[in-house]
């Protein structure tokens, strides 16, 4: 009885701690469905605990341990194949940005030189305006 209260437990904290990660958005949805089903199939198996063993029975295990432990290697299997997946797609997205920030630096770079090619017409000896200044009138010569 003392198992079984402790596995309860356990998988009533582990739901709870899934859904207040939800809650402050520091776990994404589509993770966090994965681990409420495996948070309530944990419920399920601890409160009634004679479940695991007639499943066991029927699947053809003689230890329900052993299709427990079977269970949780596939489960593992399918966490890391889906985690793959979305490495996968993350360094994809990494290249992709990586690319075009490289294509940004190369236009942002030919137009500086572009700009330092540039004569500079406007040279004047008044000093420049502070912001919110007007700036100095132009001066009128005498001819």
């Amino acid at each position: 009885m003392g198992n079984t209260l402790a596995a309860f437990i356990f998988a009533a904290v582990m739901v709870g701690i899934v859904l207040e990660l939800v809650r402050r958005k520091t776990f994404r949805e589509k993770y966090a469905a994965l681990w409420l089903i495996i948070g309530a199939s944990a419920l399920v198996l601890a409160g009634w605990p004679d479940l695991l063993a007639s499943v066991s029975k029927l699947v053809g295990i003689q230890v329900a341990s052993n299709l427990l432990f079977a269970l949780c290697i596939i489960l593992l299997l399918g966490v890391c194949l889906h985690l793959s997946w979305e490495l996968s797609v993350v360094e994809d997205e990494n290249r992709s940005l990586a690319e075009e920030v490289a294509i940004l630096r190369s236009s942002v770079e030919r137009l500086e030189a572009d700009f330092q090619r540039i004569p500079h017409v406007l040279q004047t000896d008044q000093p420049t305006p502070v912001r919110g200044e007007s700036p100095p009138a132009p001066r009128l010569s005498d001819d």
